[in-house]
């Protein structure tokens, strides 16, 4: 019988963790709580969350409840989402509620700060390197070396590379850089009860760009404005002319999210869409990737965030089975690619941005977008793994 989700027989590893981010810290929360050895190094000065808000879809929520993280009274637990054109023609409507109950996790926008503050409720911060900028991966005979800016080093049993798109593990790796799929998303959370205090979220689709309102809790609006990018976009002197002239007039609660946005707000935008080429080995040796560094993809399914955490499911459950720890490495790749790939692939289809490509979508019977999407969500998150997992971890112990 396992005990702390480790197999009888199996042994405590040195993990590295490179990259303190929310797929970083989920990992070493995780093998921590499996009685590994952790060291988490980031590169900046502190651990801090960037961006606006992410959606916890159930397939990640489960995995949050393996890592015994209390999500309760975060963010705005989700109720429908409604997706409709410029013109108020309404496309499609999901039914959240029904959806969460067949897979048995709620579905919640939360704020990025919040989740990586409920992440690190009990982690031992004394496992967190900061000012540790990772310049180079390596194999050693008896394990792995990661080598640093400031010319110190640290070597351990494995290494997980979770330091995002512009992954220094992956580059180890010589894995292909993202490419750009022509999108962006100027995007951030406003202050605005008057709309937030609701559980729907909105998209509104036109040809040429679309827009996405969302609650995030405490009054708080995670909102998104997506539009053609190119390599060689010049950032406007004014970029909330531009957004307004784009998107005024598409619906009253746009106009009120437009009225109350400065340039402030958007000087941290845009953010470009990157779709990684799933690698066909997420490692070598012992080092691997997780989340975005091994599969960055643009926030049409607002994915990203809950394939991270389902990296951190597989690669705990390979390293407490496999006898070795290439071994593990190997099989959690495998595991999970496929999957991924699928994931990766239909958030890179551009229908959510042509009002023309989703017309089809209002000549559906009720009910069929909330039926796909969970059939999808189901068959790409190791849905009997999850169940397995979230019956046999118990929380974190960090003593």
């Amino acid at each position: 019988m396992a005990r702390n989700g480790v197999v009888p027989g199996s042994s405590a590893h040195r993990a590295l963790i490179v990259g303190a981010g929310v797929g970083g810290i989920s990992i070493a929360r995780g093998l921590l709580r499996d009685g590994h050895d952790v060291t988490v190094f980031e590169r900046a000065s502190a651990v801090r969350a960037g961006g606006g808000a992410v959606t916890i879809w159930p397939n990640g929520a489960n995995v949050l409840a393996q890592l015994g993280v209390d999500m309760t009274g975060a963010g705005r637990l989700l109720s429908a989402v409604q997706v409709s054109t410029a013109t108020g023609r309404r496309l499609a409507a999901i039914d959240v509620t029904a959806l969460s109950a067949r897979m048995g996790a709620p579905t919640r926008m939360v704020p990025r700060r919040v989740l990586l503050e409920r992440l690190l409720d009990g982690f031992p911060l004394d496992r967190i390197r900061c000012d540790a900028h990772a310049v180079d991966v390596t194999n050693t005979p008896g394990g792995v070396r990661v080598d640093f800016a400031d010319g110190t080093s640290a070597e351990g049993d494995l290494l997980i590379g979770a330091d995002g798109q512009r992954s220094t593990v992956r580059a180890a790796m010589g894995a292909p850089e993202a490419t750009s799929t022509g999108w962006c998303s100027w995007q951030g959370l406003v202050e605005l009860p008057e709309i937030a205090d609701s559980d729907v979220g909105m998209i509104i689709i036109d040809e040429g760009g679309n827009l996405g309102l969302w609650p995030a809790g405490d009054g708080s609006l995670q909102w998104w404005f997506d539009l053609p990018w190119t390599p060689d976009f010049v950032h406007p002197d004014s970029p909330i002319d531009a957004i307004r002239s784009h998107f005024t007039g598409w619906s009253h609660p746009v106009d009120r999210v437009l009225a109350r946005l400065t340039d402030d707000d958007l000087s941290m935008s845009p953010f470009p869409h990157f779709r990684h080429p799933i690698p066909r080995e997420w490692g070598r040796g012992r080092f691997t990737l997780l989340g975005d560094a091994a599969h960055t993809m643009p926030p049409t399914l607002a994915q990203g965030t809950n394939q991270a955490l389902l990296d951190t499911m597989v690669l705990r459950r390979a390293l407490a089975s496999a006898r070795t720890v290439p071994e593990a490495l190997s099989w959690y790749g495998r595991t999970r690619r496929r999957k991924v790939a699928a994931v990766s692939w239909v958030t890179s289809l551009q229908v959510s941005h042509g009002e023309s490509a989703m017309k089809p979508a209002a000549l559906l019977p009720p009910g069929f977008a909330t039926s796909a999407l969970t059939s999808f969500l189901r068959a790409t998150s190791h849905s009997r793994m999850s169940a397995e997992a979230t019956e046999k971890f118990s929380p974190i112990d960090t003593r």
